[in-house]
């Protein structure tokens, strides 16, 4: 959840990039007409007034003209003796006494048309080159050299790790792919490490049973022969058969206890956050994606407090619990309520349709065990295990109940 709301920061420092880039160039763009568009503007070398002046001459002259001759200069009126100005499409002279309007386009002319045209190409080009080079360095170069990386993880490559990156949106997904190569080779050699450890066990304890199992065999090819006769004697056998079945039993205990010790290495950096932080991040995921999928999802309200735990694994025991509710429940209802018990902070998560026997309550935390209710789905078993493991080492628990044609997991967190 938190990973997804990084990817989002990084995607809206993209656009905003983006939007910077397109800004400099609608300013640069405005610009550039701004001055085409002095440039055609007043001024005693404007051609305009060039055409003007030309008129001017001829109508002092008493010479006539023609207006279709002329490129700029559309209409040429005598005015009264009273006008005072004009706008800045028309500009007003005198001749021989009497005031004459000259109105003009300076629109017409063809070669500032063709200006503006070659300076939106270069601008449209230079922004389509400078996106086209922004998206290839921030986010297809990055991604190029890191699109072969998941599958040399699938084949189980974990030698190689990858190389820092300083790039603002690709810098912490590399970061946190070399973080799961680590954590995969790590594993591995834990895995590794352990089998070695148990087929050293299951060797020892093979060779340590083989001794009073023999004993107890050959006692036994005694008494089948009738070797015995004195009961006595009888008595310290059966004595000492009882002795090595004892022994065996041990040995027993031993593989059961090993087989039953935590197998999972889960790391828990405890420290103080807020229950509003963890909650935000849950509401706004599943707010979504249950919205999706149909289910109606109920929130209650909460007194904001500091709890202590990892927050990470806080929001992972949560996601486990509604990931849960979701596969196994009827999908009519999934609620959060909260309590307050002493000094702990109680979260209770409820899903309708998630029936399971009394019977099967008490092993619901058990690895590897799945109840009555699973039906086809899929599943190892240990979901809830890893959620009561992760609450024990941040010094909470975790607990189930069924209620109102539904299931209640509820998950205690002690108060800083």
């Amino acid at each position: 959840m938190k990973n997804s709301s990084k990817i989002s920061r990084a995607f809206r420092s993209y656009l905003k990039l983006i939007s910077v880039v397109v800004i400099l160039m609608a300013i640069l763009f405005a610009g550039c007409i701004l001055i085409l568009d002095s440039a055609g503007k007043g001024g005693s070398g404007r051609p305009y007034r060039v055409e003007a002046e030309r008129i001017a001459t001829r109508i002092e002259k008493g010479e006539s003209y023609d207006l279709s001759s002329y490129k700029y200069i559309t209409d040429v009126r005598s005015l009264d003796e009273g006008y005072q100005g004009g706008s800045s499409d028309h500009l007003v002279m005198e001749i021989n006494g009497k005031l004459y309007r000259f109105e003009y386009s300076y629109l017409q002319n063809d070669d500032t048309s063709r200006t503006l045209f070659m300076i939106s190409f270069v601008l449209i080009a230079v922004f389509v080159l400078v996106l086209l080079t922004a998206l290839y360095f921030m986010l297809i170069r990055p991604f190029e050299r890191i699109s072969g990386y998941p599958e040399e993880l699938a084949k189980g490559n974990l030698t190689i790790p990858l190389k820092e990156s300083k790039n603002e949106y690709f810098g912490r997904f590399l970061w946190g792919l070399d973080m799961l190569r680590e954590k995969l080779e790590k594993q591995r050699s834990a895995q590794l490490a352990l089998q070695k450890q148990n087929k050293t066990m299951i060797l020892s304890l093979s060779h340590d049973i083989k001794t009073p199992l023999g004993v107890i065999k050959l006692y036994a090819k005694a008494l089948e022969k009738g070797l015995y006769k004195d009961e006595k004697k009888k008595l310290e056998i059966a004595e000492s058969i009882n002795d090595k079945c004892g022994e065996i039993g041990e040995y027993v205990d031993a593989i059961v206890r090993s087989s039953s010790e935590d197998f999972l290495d889960l790391e828990v950096h405890n420290g103080d956050f807020y229950l509003s932080e963890l909650m935000t991040d849950v509401r706004e995921f599943y707010s979504d994606k249950l919205e999706l999928l149909k289910i109606p999802f109920y929130t209650g309200s909460f007194s904001d407090c500091i709890l202590y735990g990892d927050p990470e694994r806080a929001a992972e025991v949560m996601q486990n619990i509604i990931e849960n509710a979701i596969k196994y429940g009827d999908g009519k209802e999934i609620s959060i309520s909260y309590s307050r018990e002493e000094d702990c902070q109680l979260i209770h998560i409820f899903s309708s349709g998630s029936a399971l026997g009394e019977n099967e309550i008490s092993h619901i935390f058990d690895s590897f065990w799945r109840g009555s209710n699973t039906g086809s789905q899929s599943g190892s078993g240990l979901g809830l295990y890893i959620c009561r493991s992760l609450m024990h080492k941040m010094n909470g628990d975790i607990y189930a109940r069924m209620e109102n044609n539904g299931l209640t997991v509820t998950v205690i967190f002690v108060i800083s």
